[in-house]
């Protein structure tokens, strides 16, 4: 049976755009905005390291999933029409920044963190397959990274897709929105396995439990091992750039082109 979420244990009320449930030695992260194909809310990104911060430190949880809730979507991505409340470059800069830093404490977390996708991994979702250590997919699984359409690219995953699926892939799928089905990302290294949904969450706690069973000061080494090629230095070119970018005429073109519901109208300025 479930522990009561922390996060509920520690506010007395959920937060608005996480649910934290740990179960033994594995705890689960949901993205929990069903409604909005859990779209990664401005609450999101600083509620995610907060969960992520406290895991580590509890003492006993050993492996982390993070999952959507629902059956449609991992996560959609970033709430696009929230965007446009970004009215400075400094709040678009802060912005990036959160998010840069959320994907980061993903990377750098002492325990593993394994995403388990059951459904569309868009966007933002996809680029936090990027910042996990396995991925394990549904049958049904999407995913992409579609910015270019209102006009963006993705800050984090334009950084981590090339050492994972290659450069080639890497543009195929931010200059066309190309989305690939589990079976392709399995073939390309974003995902390690794929089950059918009906089997996702019973699979991910499977290979939580057995990662758990290992000695976590190794876990921890290994990880950070693996990761020591990760350059931070490169967060500040794509902060700038997607600072820069969602100050353009074109982004403000196609946020209101996705609100709207019709094509976007792109003038390159």
């Amino acid at each position: 049976m479930m522990d009561e979420s922390l996060t509920t244990r520690r506010n007395g009320v959920a937060p608005p755009n996480i649910r934290v449930d740990v179960d033994g030695s594995v705890a689960v992260i949901t993205i929990d905005a069903p409604a909005k194909l859990n779209a990664m809310g401005r609450t999101f990104w600083p509620e995610m390291r907060e969960a992520l911060a406290a895991l580590e430190a509890d003492g006993r949880t050993r492996a982390v999933i993070v999952t959507g809730a629902g059956d449609k979507a991992f996560s959609a991505g970033g709430d696009i029409a929230g965007f446009a409340q970004l009215e400075s470059t400094q709040a678009r800069r802060d912005f990036q920044r959160d998010c840069m830093r959320t994907f980061a404490a993903v990377e750098e977390c002492g325990l593993p963190v394994i995403a388990a996708v059951n459904g569309y991994a868009m966007g933002g979702g996809c680029e936090l397959t990027l910042a996990c250590d396995v991925v394990i997919a549904a049958e049904n699984a999407v995913f992409g990274m579609p910015e270019s359409a209102v006009g963006l690219v993705p800050g984090f995953g334009v950084l981590r897709a090339p050492s994972v699926i290659g450069r080639h892939w890497t543009k195929l799928m931010m200059f066309a929105g190309e989305r690939v089905d589990a079976e392709t990302a399995l073939r390309i290294g974003l995902v390690q396995k794929v089950v059918p949904a009906a089997e996702l969450m019973e699979a991910a706690r499977a290979l939580g439990e057995r990662i758990a069973a290992h000695a976590p000061l190794a876990i921890a080494a290994g990880k950070g091992l693996v990761n020591r090629g990760v350059d931070r230095g490169e967060f500040d070119h794509s902060t700038a750039a997607l600072t820069a970018l969602q100050s353009s005429a074109d982004v403000a073109e196609g946020i209101r082109a996705f609100t709207e519901k019709r094509p976007p109208v792109f003038q390159g300025r």
